[in-house]
């Protein structure tokens, strides 16, 4: 995938940009402080992957006012996480966006491509756990990547991973979303021959403490090449996922 440095630096090698719009280019403050908010313009440029807006917390008008100062910095494609419906209902007048109301997720403008090396497979213990997975499997194909879905292939009926071998084996990475006693992303850890990102989800019992149960079993999974990230946080798996497919750019 490329950064916004090299697409600058490709355009100058081929004519369509010139030197001193491209030091210009560079030049842009990296942050532009708007009062309620300071938008980090130049987290493409270091990190590959352009900011996304956390919605949970602020108000319509404030994300409209954040998206609108993306948009003017040139980027096409805007990720909102934690979107409430009526939220989402009001920046749906200003701006054209597809809601996905289970995971809770808006996207502004279209999703882009896959670019990445290979597959990115999201899987879930149960079907309660599939608003942290779509919140995951957004997250990722919005960073350009193929995503494949394996949705209720939890432990309780192993049977049902096991007829999808060969999405795990072919896979680049897995984001394995569990709550109850969160088994799944050992399960898989010991499968394939990929990074596994596990994500506990506070999905069951009382004796799951909202996700903490999940939590602890898998940072303490015995199957090596697994990494966890926090309850509930679809996101930052997708995130993750896709830095990871998107290596060979190093």
């Amino acid at each position: 995938m490329k950064t916004e440095i090299k697409t600058i630096l490709e355009a100058v090698r081929v004519g369509e940009m010139t030197v001193d719009d491209a030091i210009l280019a560079l030049k842009k403050e990296p942050f532009e402080d708007i009062g309620y908010a300071k938008i980090d313009l130049h987290r493409g440029i270091r990190q590959g992957m352009p900011e996304a807006i956390y919605g949970a917390g602020k108000t319509a008008e404030q994300i409209i006012g954040i998206a609108e100062k993306v948009k003017l910095n040139g980027q096409n494609t805007i990720l909102i996480t934690r979107l409430s419906p009526e939220t989402a209902e009001k920046i749906g007048t200003i701006y054209e966006m597809n809601y996905y109301a289970e995971a809770k997720v808006g996207i502004i403008g279209p999703i882009p491509c896959a670019d990445g090396i290979g597959r990115i497979v999201v899987a879930t213990g149960g079907t309660s756990d599939i608003p942290v997975a779509e919140e995951a499997a957004l997250t990722a194909e919005v960073h350009g990547n193929e995503v494949v879905r394996l949705y209720d292939v939890g432990v309780a009926g192993l049977h049902r991973l096991l007829a999808h071998l060969d999405e795990i084996m072919s896979a680049s990475v897995i984001i394995a979303i569990a709550g109850m006693e969160g088994a799944l992303a050992s399960v898989i850890g010991g499968l394939a021959d990929c990074p596994v990102i596990a994500v506990p989800t506070s999905v069951g019992y009382g004796a799951s403490f909202n996700g903490l149960s999940a939590l602890l079993s898998m940072l303490n999974s015995c199957a090596s090449g697994v990494s966890v990230v926090n309850i509930d946080n679809g996101f930052g798996a997708g995130y993750l996922a896709s830095m990871i497919n998107h290596m060979e750019a190093k």
